[in-house]
């Protein structure tokens, strides 16, 4: 797996693995004697990325600091990372920048920065892999002289982006008779820079009546093994069928297009 494991050192980003030392070069200078608070990455929200578009997520942080300590001095960011953080974990995602930081008052600075998420590209940095969607922890870093890490600051889903379409026919359909629901559960595959079907998968089908402002829940059924959609109901009135699919910790929540049936 490619990915973006940073500090934000004070000529830019550089890879946070690639500055991993060997136990006999163990003492390196200690880095900011800084700790951070209140990150949020995204607002709290999943982060959810397509089969070819960047995403860039914003990132809020409290950094407290000793007060003789000049905050121009050190380069601050946020981080995601999964197992253990640290200077040779190459599962590290972090800002393609140092964070912008505000003093709030002489031990408190309040920060923001940005996070891309690229999927497969030309730049083989830039990778986004299927294996890479799931759950990450949250940490932060900081760096002046030495590099100052700290993890367990919350955690977020990295999401492959779902689609999902809904097909009810015949159309018009007499009442009482049967109506047939198809349609396709498929997510972002950042391997091939496409989407592609998302097996096995329960999906609601739902059903609101014209006029009405709430939707029912009829039935949940699995997706078969290339993501397909198919199922029957009988008609009882004018009104719209759409698929509901609730996402999971690699694959995001979707809802289909209403598609309008007309019951005569």
């Amino acid at each position: 797996m490619r990915t973006r494991a940073l500090v934000l050192a004070a000529s830019g980003a550089v890879a946070l693995s690639a500055l991993a030392v060997p136990t006999a070069q163990a003492a390196e200078p200690a880095g900011p004697d800084v700790t951070f608070s209140q990150l949020k990455v995204n607002g709290g929200k999943n982060i959810v990325v397509g089969p070819t578009t960047q995403v860039t997520v914003s990132a809020t942080y409290t950094v407290t600091k000793p007060a003789n300590l000049d905050p121009n001095s050190i380069k601050t960011g946020p981080v995601l990372y999964q197992g253990t953080l640290s200077l040779d974990n190459e599962r590290v995602l972090g800002g393609d920048g140092p964070g912008t930081c505000t003093v709030s008052s002489s031990t408190v600075l309040k920060c923001s920065a940005k996070i891309q998420f690229r999927p497969k590209s030309s730049d083989p940095d830039a990778d986004l892999p299927n294996n890479a969607a799931g759950t990450w922890k949250l940490g932060a870093v900081a760096v002046k002289d030495g590099i100052t890490l700290q993890g367990d600051l919350g955690s977020t889903h990295l999401q492959r982006k779902a689609a999902l379409t809904t097909d009810a026919s015949p159309e018009p359909v007499t009442k009482g008779k049967t109506i047939t629901v198809t349609g396709k559960l498929s997510r972002a595959n950042w391997d091939t820079n496409k989407y592609a079907g998302y097996a096995t998968q329960p999906v609601k089908l739902q059903f609101k009546k014209k006029g009405a402002t709430t939707w029912s829940t009829l039935k949940t059924i699995k997706s078969s093994s290339t993501g397909a959609l198919k199922t029957t109901t009988k008609a009882t009135a004018d009104g719209y069928f759409r698929y509901v699919f609730a996402g999971t910790t690699t694959t995001s929540a979707v809802n289909s297009s209403a598609d309008y049936i007309d019951v005569r």
